[in-house]
């Protein structure tokens, strides 16, 4: 794997870092600027929201430079949005730094899902990808419970100006070692927006939001589920949370390498796992032992996911992938934020804290169903799966030059 995949991958470990951070350090933000610890909650909710809009906004603006270009500016976006978190004097500008530093991350693994596509040959596409996602889901073993153990005793500003400082790191990284490719001639907007046409596209997205929402379902409400169902203690709930992270790396990690080379079957294997460990999580989150093994594979269950459907969205966007890239990136937030909001419902009207793993199972299955509706509209004779050959007018570069397309093609032909 090229050394341009380890600069993407700081980049996103700041990137979850500060993503998730916020939520333990929540009281002692909270208490510094006289607020309640709901409104401060509003910080978890702006940064969500500034992802889902950030994603197409930025992908959008970028659309007239290098990709190369773009993830710098978006790495500037980001240190800018954690110094401003850092120094911010009132809570306004807090949340305000939040959302700055949260409009480059949609846009940030979109774009850099793309790039380390292209880094790598065709079969390793996933497996790079997935080096990528690495950053995000270490974050959340390392980055997260020592950005909350700094804030805890330097102060929470101390942590978000490490986070900036991450960013620095991540930004001389991606432009010392990732490689200025030009975007494919003939690429416009409209050709990156006639990408969500295609039935295929649509449905991964959905895949998305519904599979990553049967992740979030438990694991939003993981702390008095366990606490209060499985008997940990309060202060488990910290080492809880980083087997949760442990299973995401080792998740996305099989998910890459399997992907490249089955990726359907994958992707059931790990929507249907999920399906039947969060169905049986409800259950078993009355015993400790039980709660431990299902908090790890739901982490990982749920990351296998991830590899495969960026890679399905790249595969079926064809020449203009970034910006339907970039939108899958918002799915998983607002996966996360339906399944936070279903998970709530059923809690509030008395099913109890182990509900949610229902609602989670619920979703997962959904996710799955859609996963074989794909593959059986991807097998009719007129289906257009990733071993297609794309229409001209699928293909900017093609169809402005047929003899390119036939350039392009003869490579496929040779290594089939």
């Amino acid at each position: 794997m090229p050394l341009a995949l380890l600069a993407l991958a700081i980049g996103a470990f700041g990137i979850g870092t500060t993503e998730f951070v916020v939520m333990g350090l929540l009281p002692d933000i909270a208490g510094d600027f006289g607020v309640s610890v709901p409104t401060a909650g509003f910080l978890v909710t702006g940064y969500a929201l500034g992802v889902m809009l950030g994603a197409p906004l930025m992908t959008v603006l970028g659309t007239r430079i290098s990709r190369r270009r773009m993830l710098m500016l978006l790495m500037v976006l980001f240190v800018a949005g954690n110094l401003l978190s850092a120094l911010a004097p009132s809570f306004g500008l807090m949340v305000a730094g939040r959302v700055v530093a949260s409009l480059a991350h949609g846009a940030f693994f979109g774009i850099g899902s793309v790039v380390a596509a292209e880094l790598v040959a065709p079969e390793k596409k996933a497996g790079a990808i997935s080096m990528m996602f690495t950053g995000l889901t270490v974050a959340n073993v390392v980055g997260v419970p020592l950005g909350t153990l700094v804030g805890q005793h330097a102060g929470w500003r101390v942590t978000f100006l490490i986070v900036a400082a991450l960013g620095v790191v991540g930004l001389a990284g991606i432009a010392k070692l990732v490689p200025d490719v030009p975007k494919p001639a003939g690429v416009r907007l409209r050709h990156e927006v006639a990408a969500f046409g295609n039935v295929q596209v649509l449905l991964a997205m959905a895949m998305t939001v519904l599979g990553f929402g049967g992740v979030f379902a438990a694991v939003t409400y993981i702390a008095p589920m366990m606490t209060r169902v499985a008997g940990y203690a309060e202060s488990s709930v910290t080492w809880l949370l980083v087997l949760f992270g442990l299973g995401m790396v080792v998740g996305n990690l099989v998910g890459g390498r399997f992907a490249d080379r089955r990726l359907m079957p994958m992707l059931y294997t790990a929507l249907g796992g999920l399906a039947v460990v969060l169905a049986l999580f409800t259950v078993g989150a009355h015993d400790k032992t039980a709660s431990a093994v299902a908090v790890f594979l739901i982490g990982a269950l749920g990351f296998a996911t991830v590899p495969p459907l960026q890679k399905r969205v790249l595969d079926h966007a064809h020449g203009a992938p970034t910006l339907a890239s970039a939108v899958n990136i918002g799915a998983f937030n607002a996966g996360n934020a339906l399944s936070a909001w279903l998970g709530g419902l059923v809690i509030s009207a008395g099913a109890g804290y182990t509900a949610p793993n229902r609602v989670g199972a619920a979703l997962a299955a959904a996710a799955l169903v859609l996963a074989v509706v794909s593959a059986l509209i991807e097998r009719r004779p007129a289906g257009r799966g990733p071993g297609a050959r794309p229409a001209a007018e699928d293909h900017p570069a093609t169809a402005q030059d047929p003899a390119a397309g036939r350039r392009d093609r003869a490579p496929a032909r040779a290594a089939g």
